[in-house]
């Protein structure tokens, strides 16, 4: 089972949590992505998120269904927002459950690294000082 969502709204980590939760699964890895308030030195006022929806979402599916074929895994869940968002809150979401916690480890790791290098969705960071996109692909 899969839940990918690409929202404005705030993600919501306890019902992340709940989702994948399930008896055959003993172990649950779970990444909170949350905005932090500075980068190489330089305080950081809020982040901007912007997506290619539609692709990002083919996209985000795409990585679902890659960690659901390399490892034993049941559930994934990857949900991502866009918009503007304040130091502290959270852009990113990964919740795997598996059996075994290896398993919900590997994918989980493999789901964020990825989504990093392939999705469209582009972060704008806003300093004091200036602005910098970071990680525009695709």
């Amino acid at each position: 089972m899969i839940d990918i969502k690409l929202t404005e709204e705030q993600l919501d980590i306890p019902a992340s949590i709940n989702w994948v939760m399930a008896p055959d699964c003993g172990g649950i890895d779970v990444f909170i992505g949350t905005v932090r308030n500075a980068t190489k030195g330089k305080r950081v006022l809020h982040l901007e998120f912007e997506a290619y929806r539609q692709m990002a979402l083919n996209e985000m599916q795409k990585i679902t269904d890659q960690a659901m074929e390399k490892w034993p895994v049941q559930k994934v869940l990857l949900h991502h927002r866009t918009g503007v968002l304040e130091v502290g809150e959270v852009p990113v979401v990964i919740a795997v459950a598996a059996a075994h916690r290896d398993a919900a480890f590997d994918a989980c790791r493999y789901i964020i690294d990825t989504l990093k290098q392939t999705v469209p969705i582009w972060k704008r960071e806003i300093f004091e000082d200036g602005e910098v996109w970071v990680a525009a692909h695709p």
